[in-house]
């Protein structure tokens, strides 16, 4: 079985990310990772931190994805793939939302993605082929948005900081029968390796993973019985 990491930030892009690509590539290769999604946050305080301007989406894009850019030569040597992924957030609220199997041309309007909301986002991201998963919905802050927009939702989130109310995340997937995602969060050392999923098919790129999420071909590393 292969371990895949959905959820991760590098301290390239994300303001709240501490760890290298260099250090995170040594991390999940001692780990025994296969594959790492990468899940820089995409939102204002990101160009902020950045410096970059949003008149410019080609550079912005280009900025936001130098850490998938710089964690897959890192992670080269290893063996371990990696997939282009972002945590969008809108101006309407403080919900995150992955999204993986993504054109870059969809982002290519930072301005206009972040006033548009996920209501307006989400058939753009279907059109797209992308998939559009919630991350930890029920964390301070944060509400479950409307299910019709999700794709899935984050029900077992491993961040060891926040109080994510996996139960409830779980419930409310399993509800409106959407798709069940894990991830560490990993946004430090301690974060490290903290879940993710199990897969017998290792996706060859960030389009291939985003299909094999949509059939469901995994498991949950957080439904394993313990040892």
């Amino acid at each position: 079985m292969y371990r895949i990491e959905t959820h991760l930030h590098t301290s390239l892009v994300s303001k709240c990310g501490h760890l290298t690509p260099q250090e995170l590539a040594e991390a999940y290769a001692r780990a025994g990772y296969s594959a790492i999604a990468v899940t820089d946050h995409f939102n204002r305080t990101t160009f902020h931190y950045l410096d970059v301007g949003l008149t410019d989406g080609a550079e912005a894009v280009r900025r936001f994805l130098e850490g998938f850019e710089q964690l897959r030569l890192a992670c080269r040597p290893y063996g371990i793939q990696v997939y282009k992924g972002a945590e969008l957030r809108f101006d309407e609220c403080e919900n995150d939302y992955l999204l993986y199997g993504f054109h870059d041309e969809l982002l290519r309007d930072p301005e206009a993605v972040f006033r548009m909301g996920v209501a307006a986002f989400s058939p753009l991201a279907r059109e797209d082929g992308a998939l559009l998963v919630q991350a930890h919905p029920y964390r301070r802050k944060c509400t479950p948005a409307i299910a019709f927009y999700l794709d899935g939702v984050e029900v077992f989130n491993g961040n060891p900081r926040h109080e994510s109310h996996n139960d409830q995340a779980e419930a409310y997937a399993r509800m409106f029968g959407l798709l069940r995602l894990a991830g560490s969060d990993c946004h430090q050392t301690p974060d490290i390796a903290a879940s993710g999923i199990l897969t017998q098919d290792l996706p060859g790129d960030s389009f291939a993973f985003a299909n094999l999420l949509r059939a469901g071909r995994y498991t949950l590393m957080s439904d394993q019985p313990e040892k």
